[in-house]
């Protein structure tokens, strides 16, 4: 879909500027000062780093996508042809997960780059104190297409989904 192609654009695009104007690691570009800046991370896990270290993370990275993909394709060809909200949603999550399949293919780790936190003194210690760090892990366009797209999802299979009527055992037909 649209959708699908103009989210894969604009996280690819973002990602080769991001490692072509800043440096890794080290650089950090206010937006927000205090709130949000864009930076520059490699991150060979996945979510929060997890499986960062792990010596096979790859190809569980590789089968996971591959399986994602299948399903969300799947998926796609269940939707009927007159629905426009679970495309869009299902379409989000598989830009993200191609995105971010680009990132490990090519190099092994994702390119993160945008990254919120706080200075402001009460809510920094608060955060610090109960959970340990003041700032959110930095993340990227494919990541908010995937969190998008699965609460999209979610939304519609709870709240769009067409009730069916529940089924009453005495006219139940019989095995």
């Amino acid at each position: 879909s649209v959708v699908t192609v103009v989210s894969l654009v604009a996280d690819q695009a973002s990602k080769l500027w991001i490692q072509a104007n800043v440096a890794k690691s080290l650089e950090r570009i206010d937006v927000i000062p205090g709130f949000f800046q864009l930076v520059h991370v490699e991150n060979t896990g996945a979510a929060f780093g997890i499986l960062g270290d792990f010596e096979y993370a790859m190809w569980v990275f590789a089968v996971f996508t591959v399986v994602a993909i299948g399903v969300l394709i799947s998926l796609y060809r269940e939707v009927p042809a007159t629905a426009r909200f679970m495309p869009l949603a299902l379409g989000l999550i598989l830009s993200g997960a191609v995105g971010n399949a680009i990132d490990r293919v090519h190099k092994q780790a994702v390119t993160d780059f945008l990254r919120v936190y706080t200075d402001h003194p009460t809510a920094r210690r608060w955060l610090l104190e109960n959970l340990g760090t003041a700032e959110y892990p930095s993340f990227n366009i494919a990541d908010i297409a995937i969190s998008v797209g699965v609460v999209m999802f979610l939304f519609a299979e709870v709240f769009l989904r067409p009730k069916t009527a529940p089924v009453d055992p005495e006219n139940a037909p019989t095995p």
